[in-house]
């Protein structure tokens, strides 16, 4: 199945300190975004992994054109508990990235 439609590669990023707080949800991220995929077929997650320098969990994911991920979050944050995401703005080779973290700053 080939298509001309522009698929941006894309970082989710859930920060040590809400997966301390929230230990479940990664499996819950990993959950909405095999369902999202169902609902969006070009929505893909290629990888996931732990990064061990920061701690973090990252999904990267190709994200279509016709997209946008501040839509996706936006519905992933119905289903976790309370979060603010930030988009990481970075050099043109990077891919972006957003990172899901707790509200509360320390």
């Amino acid at each position: 199945m080939e298509s001309d439609e522009q698929i941006t590669v894309t970082e989710l990023r859930l920060t040590y300190r809400y997966i301390k707080d929230h230990s479940w949800v990664v499996t819950a991220i990993n959950g909405f975004l095999s369902a999202y995929f169902m609902e969006q077929p070009s929505f893909r997650v290629q990888r996931h992994f732990d990064e061990l320098e920061s701690g973090m969990h990252v999904w990267i994911c190709e994200v279509p054109g016709t997209m946008k991920m501040t839509t996706l979050l936006r519905r992933l944050q119905a289903d976790i508990p309370p979060c603010r995401y930030t988009h990481v703005t970075t050099e043109p080779t990077v891919p972006p990235q957003y990172v899901i973290d707790s509200r509360e700053s320390s």
